[in-house]
């Protein structure tokens, strides 16, 4: 099913593919559908959302202006955050944190308030493990919302963080056991495939699948998701090429401290200086100082 050869679909990391997939009136279905498969064990059935602004300016002109990738809230006036997340970023999660200020200040009305506020949902799809993850943990999604340490239960419900990490997700397709599994795996592996799933009925699943076609885009959605790809691909190599150079750096501590170690135990085994430098490389300077 994934193939080397040019993208049918596209990549829904990128900023213009994310939004034209699910921050468009024409696909809010689609929306709804994954916020369902996401939230509905505790939200409850979403019918209908309505797209906000997605530019939240400060009070002043020196406040900090945030722009979110989705915001919208749905029937009963509750709120959602959706960003797309491609590499790790300093201090991420404060900022989700910030962005959710936004949504509380503007439910405050003028007068007579007694402070009744709607939940408020910040979402986040990352292409990337959370800092500090447990490599051997593959639990997809994390959940935060304000917790009483002493009493060990939720102290306040209306304020809820969820990250999904999709790194840790690696389900196939037939190994997928239910509608969220899916979006996951649609999500994931998008740009790699080259035909519908086998077995795919789902008619939200088709609709998604057919709004990716890149074959269908305009040509004016073309030329700009082409754009953020280029951006998301520069961004990707940077961080490959980051890494790459971290790992060389760490393989050349390595060896060193191995010949160090080496020379170490040779030196107390009595053995001619000529043969540890011989052994290990090392300089006679820093085999004298061992």
């Amino acid at each position: 099913m994934k193939t080397k050869s040019s993208p049918r679909y596209i990549n829904p990391f990128t900023d213009y593919g994310f939004k034209l997939l699910f921050g468009t009136e024409r696909n809010k279905d689609l929306l709804i559908d994954f916020l369902n498969a996401l939230l509905r064990e505790e939200e409850g059935l979403i019918t209908d959302i309505t797209y906000l602004n997605k530019e939240q300016k400060g009070k002043n002109k020196e406040s900090r202006t945030s722009v979110y990738d989705i915001y919208c809230e749905n029937q009963r006036g509750e709120r959602f955050i959706v960003e797309i997340q491609k590499a790790k970023q300093d201090h991420f999660k404060d900022r989700m944190v910030y962005y959710s200020t936004f949504p509380i200040q503007e439910q405050a009305k003028k007068g007579d308030w007694n402070y009744e506020l709607k939940a408020i949902y910040s979402i986040a799809i990352l292409d990337f493990r959370l800092p500090q993850s447990d490599p051997l943990d593959r639990d997809i999604i994390s959940e935060g919302k304000l917790y009483d340490l002493r009493k060990g239960k939720i102290m306040y419900d209306k304020l809820t963080f969820i990250y999904l990490e999709m790194p840790k997700f690696g389900k196939e397709w037939h190994e997928c056991s239910n509608h969220f599994e899916k979006w996951l795996y649609l999500f994931k592996n998008l740009n790699q495939l080259q035909e519908m799933p086998v077995g795919l009925v789902e008619r939200q699943f088709k609709k998604f699948l057919k709004e990716a076609q890149i074959a269908n885009l305009s040509k004016e959605e073309y030329t700009m998701y082409e754009e953020s790809l280029k951006r998301y691909n520069d961004l990707k190599n940077s961080l490959d090429t980051a890494k790459e150079e971290g790992r060389e750096e760490g393989r050349e501590e390595g060896k060193k401290a191995r010949e160090i170690e080496i020379a170490k135990k040779a030196k107390a085994e009595g053995i001619p200086l000529e043969t540890i430098m011989l052994l290990t490389g090392l300089s006679k300077e820093v085999i004298d100082k061992l």
